[in-house]
């Protein structure tokens, strides 16, 4: 599995970012997907996850500002982020919720200043 996380930036609180992650060698064409992000010291946190039914999991800070998405025909899987706050500053990756797959990627910085 190799996973591909992009679109981080520097923004202003308030503004937005939208996450891509280019997949390939997923075990299942809807293997449900999601996106952690991890600040320095910390563990990484999962704050949206998509099902493979569709179903849909945020993380209580991001709910109403995040939305995540997939388009299957191109192997991406997207996060919206909207009404960045400063606190969601961190690197961003997306892997499988709950079950990770070894590979991270490198992840994509995001920093929101206040």
């Amino acid at each position: 599995v190799q996973l591909q996380a992009s679109g981080g930036g520097l923004v202003q609180a308030g503004g937005s970012l939208r996450l891509s992650c280019a997949h390939s060698g997923l075990p299942f064409t809807n293997e449900a997907m999601g996106w952690y992000r991890r600040t320095p010291g910390q563990e990484r946190e999962l704050v949206a996850a998509l099902g493979s039914t569709g179903n849909i999991k945020y993380e209580d800070s991001v709910k109403g500002r995040f939305t995540i998405s997939r388009d299957n025909t191109k192997n991406m899987v997207y996060l919206q982020m909207n009404n960045l706050k400063p606190e969601d500053t961190a690197v961003y990756y997306c892997n499988r919720p709950y079950i990770p797959f070894k590979s991270w990627g490198q992840g994509t910085q995001v920093t929101v200043s206040s």
